[in-house]
């Protein structure tokens, strides 16, 4: 059974909730025991064996902790001698079982339960004489690994809370990532590591600052176990939503990762995992989400810690906050003499171009750039998230660039590699396809760059799509059709995106026509600028100053000088303008024919009218 059956039979318990519970507070009874059926029938093979090592255990005067983990075969246990189905056989004790029985759980996930206020629901449910009904009915799903495998229930569990959020107008989105855009940005950080990746018995590391419900963490797991099943990707992450944080605790411990890995708290005001270098990192950030309420902490570790801490290069405006994880990231990477890192994350436009020279976001981009960390940046199709249509963008950045990506940036247009989806969900209305995730990937790996060949036929409907590398012959046109070229991979270097800001100074008049001069200091006897003419100029970093302003300003004003004091140098990186492809309209002549047919037409309808 696929993951949107099992999802939707176990939302139907929302059935029971109506009246007693609103809409929008439906997820809080069902999230929490998804996760608590799951457990009890991860644990439910080795219950038996369990509670006799706990009583052979304690009888010997032992701890009986790491003997009960062990004999469970999962990295935790329960103590209780209850499971679920034995607490349905007990209708008039149903919630002070049910507690005891989440109790009996390894302290760990008595964590993940506390993080749901599950007891504050419990409490509910039994008021409302709801309890033995919603547990009587979570008893009868069977979510056994062997039935519900782990790649599936992290689906159900992120269908379940777009549902929780559709009903309560929250914003689904920001508790996880569509998995296709996952699936490629796990591609993309692995696709130049495959060789090494393919070694028996090697041990990696990943990390999500943003971790969600663990998507990102789990099909990098799920990547690397079928390329290599004896690998093994120790996984780390930190996540601010207490729902969201409850996941996907649960979902690592059934994975067997040590859950100590995952961190509650906000990433920028308090990093859970201050000392630790990652092999690999990934995330999702929120898309425009101001960063008022940490500014404080952020601005003090930017003032007093320098490069020493994760914000040295600048600070974004305070309205995106995006690019201060990226930043994070970037701190998290190893040297490159011990192995580097590589790592992805999903950003809006806005950290593209937004700031001019010297503002945060120019210093944020010129750091990068200048230090050759960015790889690639693809841009994504829009309407492919759930809480958002806009432009999204990867950026895939790494210190240990192989030779022949050094001082290059690839951009990979891939806006119209979608597929309508059947049905819309949220603002999700595309994904990408499986030829576009291979086509990314490919061109990633081959670091090449290509064009996009759409094959029109005579009535300019598409009829083929093809993708042409330097040096591949272009498809033929069919008979009177045409063959429109687009790009799609192209490799810049990164002086490419840096230019310097010119300040362009005209003199001052007086009254009777003369240049104002100075007076005094060095300013004695040299014209003074007129404010309200002063210019700026943006020169690109691969050209010559001076030669440009002799070429492009002193003809327009001969009694123009730079003032060199103010030069800045910035960096922006105009993704759209290095693919729009310029279509000339279309011929007059055509057109004035059109029109002749149009008139005409509409001629003879009034004249059948008038008749």
């Amino acid at each position: 059974m696929s993951q949107a059956p099992i999802s939707s039979l176990i939302w139907s318990v929302a059935d029971l909730l109506r009246g007693d519970y609103r809409q929008s507070e439906y997820g809080r009874v069902i999230l929490p025991l998804t996760v608590l059926r799951r457990l009890d029938c991860v644990l439910e093979p080795t219950k038996a064996a369990v509670l006799r090592e706990r009583d052979e255990k304690s009888k010997a005067g032992l701890n009986p902790d790491p003997f009960m983990r062990r004999v469970s075969g999962a990295a935790f246990y329960n103590a209780s001698p209850l499971d679920m189905r034995r607490l349905v056989g007990d209708q008039d004790n149903i919630a002070p079982n049910l507690l005891s029985y989440v109790e009996g759980f390894s302290p760990e996930v008595k964590d993940i339960f506390d993080r749901f206020s599950f007891a504050e629901q419990i409490d509910r449910l039994n008021r409302n004489k709801l309890l033995y009904l919603v547990t009587e009915k979570f008893a009868g799903f069977d979510l056994h690994p062997d039935r519900v495998s782990n790649m599936q229930m992290g689906l159900v569990f992120e269908e379940l809370i777009r549902k929780f959020a559709e009903a309560s107008n929250d914003t689904a989105g920001e508790h996880f990532t569509p998995r296709e855009v996952i699936r490629l940005m796990v591609n993309l950080l692995f696709v130049e590591d495959d060789d090494v990746l393919s070694k028996p018995g090697v041990v990696r590391t990943i990390y999500d600052p943003t971790a969600g419900t663990g998507g990102m963490l789990s099909v990098a797991d799920e990547y690397l176990s079928e390329h290599n099943p004896e690998a093994r990707l120790t996984m780390f992450g930190q996540e601010l939503n207490d729902l969201s944080y409850a996941i996907c605790k649960a979902d690592m411990l059934i994975k067997g990762q040590d859950v100590r890995n995952i961190v509650a708290g906000n990433t920028l005001s308090d990093d859970g995992h201050p000392d630790t270098k990652f092999d690999y990192m990934l995330s999702n950030p929120p898309f425009g989400v101001e960063w008022k309420k940490v500014e404080k902490e952020v601005k003090r570790e930017h003032e007093v810690k320098g490069f020493s801490g994760r914000f040295g290069p600048g600070l974004p405006r305070v309205s995106d906050g995006s690019l201060l994880f990226l930043m994070h990231l970037l701190s998290k990477m190893r040297p490159a003499k011990d192995g580097g890192s590589r790592f992805g994350i999903v950003l809006n436009g806005s950290p593209l171009f937004t700031g001019g020279a010297g503002s945060g976001e120019s210093e944020i981009r010129r750091y990068v750039l200048e230090n050759d960390l960015v790889e690639a940046i693809i841009g994504l199709p829009t309407d492919l998230f759930y809480n958002t249509g806009i432009s999204t963008y990867v950026w895939i950045l790494s210190n240990r660039k192989p030779d022949h990506r050094k001082g290059l940036v690839q951009l990979i247009d891939a806006s119209d590699l979608w597929q309508k989806m059947r049905k819309s969900l949220g603002s999700k209305r595309k994904e990408i396809s499986e030829d576009g995730i291979a086509t990314v990937t490919r061109l990633f790996g081959d670091c090449v760059e290509a064009k996009l060949a759409t094959v029109l036929n005579a009535d300019g409907k598409e009829i083929a799509r093809q993708v042409v590398t330097n040096g591949e012959k272009t498809p033929d046109a069919p008979e009177g059709g045409k063959v429109r070229l687009k790009p799609l991979s192209l490799l810049l270097s990164n002086k490419a995106f840096g230019y310097r800001q010119i300040t362009v100074e005209r003199p001052l008049y007086d009254e009777a026509g003369q240049v104002v001069v100075g007076t005094r200091g060095q300013q004695k006897g040299q014209p003074q600028p007129d404010t309200s003419l002063r210019d700026t100029e943006l020169v690109p970093l691969s050209e010559d100053v001076e030669a440009y302003f002799q070429r492009e300003v002193l003809p327009h004003a001969p009694d123009a000088w730079i003032d060199h004091d103010k030069t800045r140098i910035g960096y922006e990186i105009p993704f759209n303008r290095y693919f729009y492809v310029f279509e000339p309209p279309r011929d007059l002549a055509d057109i004035d024919k059109d029109l002749v047919e149009v008139t005409r037409t509409i001629q003879k309808m009034l004249a059948e009218l008038a008749a």
